[in-house]
């Protein structure tokens, strides 16, 4: 089977060598599923012309020369301001009902600060970094000491499983080497796919997990089924962002999704 769609713009060409790939009872079914797919594709490339002329040129680079994990950054190294409006929609999404609230990368501690806000029960961040601890973390915590706070020092991955259940989780960190790089962000949907499986054993039945895709818009269909293999629905929120020209983060586009997963 071949299918081919052309415009002035570009030429797809889908050729099926395997006659058992894609393999409904009937031959109308696989032409019906092959032309969906290959309609979507198309709808995705002619999305992605609109969008890409809304991007900024950025000063990107992932070589993390130095792993990140104990390196001593700048503070638009940890978090650029450009994501304050983001957190902030975060920070609601899993403490506007209370509870237990787990943020994973305690960073400046700009969302903390928006978690607390909220009437929560608890606030658990986990963070590795000593000099976050130090410059961050403590004067948090002592800002907010009639509150329930308490951080896990060191990585979520050698952590959490000594942790309990929570009514909301917050992920936003970042790849600490390039081996993480090439592995979570080049080759995963979104950075924080290898944490979904964690995120669904730590959180209580009808909790909330929140983090952001480096999807523009709207979220793919791989996307979507990995959501749902571990959380019962989700939903999704379009921020708009205004990106400096000279954005460092990995990040160049005027818009990102926002995702609520509900266990």
């Amino acid at each position: 089977m071949k299918k081919i769609k052309r415009s002035q713009q570009f030429e797809v060409v889908v050729t099926l060598h395997d006659k058992n790939f894609i393999c409904p009872p009937k031959e109308s079914q696989r032409n019906a599923v092959v032309n969906r797919a290959l309609k979507e594709f198309v709808g995705d490339l002619n999305i992605l012309n609109e969008q890409t002329k809304r991007f900024v040129p950025g000063a990107t680079s992932h070589e993390f020369k130095i792993d990140r994990a104990q390196k001593v950054m700048e503070v638009e190294e940890i978090m650029e301001d450009w994501q304050i409006p983001l957190m902030q929609e975060m920070a609601k999404t899993i403490a506007n009902n209370g509870g237990d609230i787990l943020e994973i990368g305690f960073g400046r501690g700009i969302s903390a600060e928006m978690i607390i806000e909220h009437d929560i029960d608890t606030y658990t961040g986990i963070e590795c970094n000593d000099a976050i601890i130090e410059t961050f973390f403590k004067p948090f915590k002592q800002k907010h000491s009639n509150k329930n706070i308490k951080i896990i020092h060191g990585l979520w991955q050698d952590t959490i499983d000594g942790l309990d259940l929570f009514d909301g989780i917050l992920f936003h960190t970042y790849p600490l080497n390039d081996d993480e790089y090439m592995q979570y962000v080049n080759g995963s949907i979104t950075f924080a796919e290898h944490f979904f499986n964690h995120a669904a054993k730590h959180l209580k039945t009808g909790g909330s997990f929140t983090y952001f895709s480096n999807e523009i818009d709207s979220l793919s269909r791989e996307h979507q089924q990995l959501l749902l293999k571990h959380f019962s629905s989700f939903s999704i929120k379009l921020i708009p962002l205004k990106i400096p020209d000279d954005v460092q983060d990995t990040w160049w586009a005027d818009s990102i999704v926002l995702i609520k997963a509900i266990k």
